[in-house]
């Protein structure tokens, strides 16, 4: 089996030359290994030369990765957004980007990867141009694997990583709301995405996880997909959460973003995410756009590509127009990189201006990521606009239903994902508005136990509110961060750091006297114990 460095060094070679490295002496040397069929040592040899090598002082941008010199990097900031309506406005807002991402994803499903004029030939032949409905079946032309997101045979939102990730970013929220970190998504990741459904950049940072290289080293590790656009489309949750607060949803967006990429991969989650919270607020595109602006390092790759194609769409009432400088100016990054991708949202959501369909369509009909950029602007203006504003031909065949590939959540209603979402908002709003949030409670009285299990025996201390291994081989100090005393049952919560990424571990038992029997879950190990001190 060949090691990662050789399937990988031709990848990251165009990745450093792109961030900006001298690679000349370099790829001379990787195209002759490879020619040569060099052994794997000398490839990891190659690929950590390659890794080290700086940006040239002549390159012209200035690309921070953490968050702290990112925020330092962004333009002036905008003025405050402020948010008037109420519960119901909101939640109608939320499920329309729900149903907005579902329907623009579904209309690039079948035509992913293909340029703009595979996709006009094809459309040609099918008479769907102009197009104002789902891409039409050809048998002969579209896999049966995608007939289920073409015209007329849409019963339902089919799974796609597109909303896949929206729902792992959910599940990370609701477990720790505004204390999420990026090791909890990562403990998400692992518990409920299958790891052959992960691709490029995501799967790269999934096998790093496994070596156990955590974030934000995972996003960079050996993952020369860091600047793809896998990140870009995981930032919808953020700014749904986020309510006429951008910072939020770009702050929120880095913690996500930072575990598979980097620079411009990392810029492209925070921007979408932006964006969207200021279309809680914001109805103009340009609005939008600069405000999503407003949270990326000024002088970026991305936020120059984005500030010539809103320039490009304010000269030309024609997208086609406008497409032709796209592709000529950004069509030598790859199909799926964040920066080209990135353009095509933003003509997408300027020519949207005039409707949802022209929004989706345009995004759609110019290529490249079609899927992925069909979400992203049907997201916004589904948002923008409201559910009950979206158009019934573009919503109604998706019956309310999402499938998806994340574990427990495989089939699921878009107007329940909506109600979960704003739940996660309101949360982390009284959060914010807490400051000093009350600390958990804990059974203070309730002394010291050993305990004893397949895991070897602990020591919990209620009083220092500490959970101890003290096994041979295991060892390590937990804090609990709550318990439920109501003689005989007990319950607490220990917060784990399992080598590196966060869980949580429930014991639920009853006390007899000094002992106890119970169990940890979710894992439903048995316990036994007794108290060996009291208060």
């Amino acid at each position: 089996m060949s090691s990662i460095e050789r399937n990988l060094i031709k990848t990251e070679l165009i990745q450093r030359r792109e961030e900006g490295c001298d690679v000349g002496s370099l790829e001379d040397r990787i195209t002759k290994a490879l020619a040569d069929g060099a052994p794997d040592a000398e490839f990891i040899a190659l690929y950590d030369e390659l890794s080290a090598l700086p940006i040239m002082e002549s390159f012209p941008y200035d690309e921070p990765s953490s968050l702290p010199e990112i925020q330092k990097a962004r333009p002036a900031a905008v003025n405050e957004l402020i948010l008037e309506e109420g519960k119901e406005a909101i939640y109608d807002r939320i499920r329309g980007a729900w149903l907005g991402r579902a329907a623009g994803c579904a209309l690039g499903k079948p035509v992913e990867g293909w340029p703009k004029e595979r996709i006009d030939k094809y459309l040609t032949k099918a008479n769907a141009l102009p197009l104002d409905d789902y891409i039409p079946y050809d048998e002969k032309v579209t896999p049966k694997t995608l007939k289920l997101s073409t015209r007329g045979n849409i019963e339902f939102m089919d799974r796609d990583d597109d909303l896949d990730y929206p729902i792992l970013g959910l599940l990370a929220l609701e477990s720790r709301g505004a204390k999420m970190t990026s090791k909890t998504i990562a403990g998400v990741w692992l518990h409920s995405m299958p790891f052959g459904l992960t691709y490029t950049a995501e799967n790269v940072a999934y096998r790093n996880f496994i070596l156990n290289v955590w974030p934000p080293e995972s996003g960079t590790y050996r993952n020369p997909f860091r600047e793809w656009i896998g990140a870009q489309i995981r930032a919808d949750i953020f700014g749904y959460v986020s309510p006429a607060n951008p910072e939020q949803a770009a702050e929120l967006a880095y913690l996500d973003a930072c575990i598979s990429h980097d620079k411009n991969g990392v810029y492209g989650e925070m921007f979408v995410a932006a964006m969207i919270a200021s279309a809680f607020v914001l109805k103009d595109a340009k609005d939008i756009i600069l405000a999503g602006l407003a949270q990326i390092p000024d002088k970026s790759r991305l936020a120059e590509a984005v500030r010539n194609t809103l320039s490009w769409c304010e000269q030309n009432e024609n997208w086609e127009t406008t497409w032709q400088k796209v592709y000529e100016a950004y069509g030598h990054y790859h199909t799926v990189h964040t920066i080209n991708n990135a353009a095509l949202v933003v003509m997408g959501l300027y020519y949207g201006d005039q409707g949802f369909e022209e929004g989706i369509v345009t995004a759609v009909r110019s290529g490249w990521d079609t899927d992925c950029n069909g979400a992203t602007v049907g997201s916004i203006l589904g948002l923008k606009i409201g559910a009950q504003n979206l158009p019934n031909k573009w919503i109604d065949v998706l019956n309310d239903r999402l499938i998806s590939a994340v574990r427990g959540e495989n089939d699921n209603q878009i107007s329940d994902l909506a109600r979960r979402t704003l739940a996660v908002a309101e949360q982390i709003e009284n959060y914010e508005e807490e400051k000093t949030p009350e600390p958990p409670s804990i059974w203070r009285e309730g002394g010291v136990w050993e305990l004893e299990s397949s895991w070897g025996f602990q020591r919990v201390d209620f009083e220092k509110g500490l959970m101890e291994f003290i096994s041979d081989g295991f060892n390590g100090s937990y804090p609990i961060i709550s318990t439920s005393f109501q003689n005989p049952r007990l319950k607490f919560t220990v917060s784990i750091d399992k080598g590196g990424w966060e869980t949580e571990i429930e014991f639920e038992g009853r006390l007899n006297g000094d002992s106890l029997e119970g169990a940890y879950n979710p894992m439903d190990t048995p316990v036994t114990g007794k108290r060996i001190a009291s208060d």
